[in-house]
């Protein structure tokens, strides 16, 4: 017995040692069984959601994905146009993402939208477009007056008139929309080169630029130029504010440079010529050779002069005009504050309201003067720096007051009107007396010059017609 009990207790340790050897290796399973619903676990994807699947099969109307554990997804109908022309080019065993529309339709089936798929995928490529700068072609589908309208992968954009690049930017000298729109059209239906510069998915916008295309180039070319530099240039387009010049780059000359090569810069309509100018057309036209003067560089735009290489004329201005002078001048234009005289062909001046309220106060700027009328004017001040010269009209009053002697005679002798003889007859009580006084002493003198003869003749007369009437009473009494 005691062998056995010892047999016993010698075996304990032994079946402690498998007991323990099973605990450990149902632990590592356990441990095994977790990593790998860990490795395998599902997440169930949400409506709208996308997902990755293995395309089955592909017929008209319907294609078919392996989903894995999530079963087995169908896209159908309009859904299969993505936009991007994927579904075009797939076949069985491509891997493709589509998006959750319905988690199981009546077939046990998840329904899929490579179309919704794509529109998302399309933004976001967009967006990395915009992001790295990137070139991408375009077809122009219509045109309005503000742009062109483009489509790139799908979704329909815009071209602002503003963003084209100055080959294809429509010059239109009266700035007349028919004629812009008429000279857009033009690009319909071509292919165009532009980058994406705005987007937003939410409202679906999207903006793109072909002059952005250029513009590191141009930039670059632009800053090979510095302020001061003289180029030579033609003018490819007039507007109200001023002419566009294009040129060559430096070191070139027009005839050795491509159109596309050449720069474009801007002559405001104050660097056009030193006179006022009303009109662009009237200094420059399309076409014309000119000499410009860079006064301004920023990035890529160019501002230049062509009044910068002419002498300016007020520098000399005093020797051909003095204050007080008496000088000629044509009306060029009428402004609230006054009237621009242009006195020759560069010197304009200005007339003040106030010099022209005292010309002729109480009436209208419009009454008194009109544009292209001439008039004279003296010369109040002169500003060479500031190119002002301050006028006020002239009048001779010489010639006024014998004018106005000329008017009162005339009136002397023209008769007088109804209305003026009725107030000559309203006279003050004295006046009246007056006149009666005058007249009594008038019938006096006459009747002291008559001869006794002639007052017979008049008391014979007066017998006789008061003799009738009594002859007519005594009847009545009868």
């Amino acid at each position: 017995m005691k062998t056995k009990v010892k047999n016993l207790n010698n075996n304990k340790p032994e079946v402690e040692s498998k007991d323990q050897t099973a605990n450990s290796s149902a632990s590592q399973d356990k441990e095994k069984l977790l990593k790998l619903v860990e490795k395998h676990s599902v997440d169930f994807p949400k409506v709208g959601e996308l997902v990755k699947g293995q395309v089955i099969n592909i017929s008209r109307n319907t294609i078919y994905l392996d989903l894995g554990i999530l079963g087995t997804g169908i896209v159908m109908g309009r859904e299969m146009k993505d936009g991007l022309g994927i579904a075009q080019n797939l076949k069985p065993g491509d891997e493709v993402e589509a998006t959750v529309i319905e988690l199981e339709n009546s077939d046990g089936y998840m329904e899929l939208s490579l179309r919704e798929a794509g529109y998302e995928k399309t933004w976001k490529e967009l967006k990395r477009k915009m992001e790295e700068n990137e070139t991408v072609p375009t077809k122009i589908l219509a045109a309005n007056r503000g742009g062109l309208m483009v489509e790139i992968n799908g979704i329909t954009g815009f071209l602002p008139v503003s963003q084209l690049s100055n080959e294809n930017y429509p010059r239109v000298e009266d700035g007349d929309k028919a004629k812009i729109l008429e000279l857009l059209n033009r690009f319909v239906d071509t292919t165009m080169n532009v980058r994406v510069i705005d987007i937003d998915k939410e409202e679906e916008k999207l903006i793109v630029s072909e002059k952005a295309t250029r513009a590191e180039t141009e930039e670059q070319e632009v800053q090979r130029f510095e302020i001061g530099d003289q180029v030579e240039g033609i003018i490819s387009g007039i507007v109200k504010f001023g002419a566009f010049v294009k040129f060559p780059p430096k070191g070139k000359t027009l005839k050795q440079t491509d159109s596309k090569e050449l720069l474009e810069g801007l002559v405001h309509i104050s660097e056009l010529a030193w006179q006022l100018i009303e009109n662009p057309h009237d200094i420059v036209k399309i076409g014309e050779k000119v000499q410009c003067k860079i006064i301004e560089i920023n990035r890529n735009k160019i501002s230049l002069s062509i009044r910068a290489l002419k002498q300016d004329p007020w520098s000399q201005v005093k020797e051909k005009y003095q204050v007080g002078d008496v000088v000629e001048g044509i009306i060029t234009k009428l402004n609230p504050f006054g009237a621009f005289v242009q006195l020759d062909e560069n010197i304009h001046g200005l007339a003040h309201i106030s010099e022209l309220n005292r010309f002729a106060a109480g009436r209208n700027l419009e009454e008194i003067m009109k544009v292209n009328d001439k008039f004279k004017f003296k010369i109040l001040s002169i500003e060479p720096k500031s190119h002002r010269m301050g006028l006020s009209p002239f009048t001779d009053k010489k010639k006024n007051n014998s004018e106005s002697l000329a008017k009162k005679t005339q009136k002397v002798k023209t008769k007088p009107s109804q209305t003026q003889t009725a107030k000559k007859s309203t006279k003050s009580p004295s006046a009246k007396q007056k006149d009666l006084k005058n007249q009594t002493k008038a019938e006096v003198s006459t009747a002291k010059k008559e001869s006794p003869a002639k007052k017979t003749a008049k008391k014979s007369t007066s017998v006789k017609k008061s003799a009738p009437k009594k002859t007519k009473a005594a009847k009545s009494k009868k």
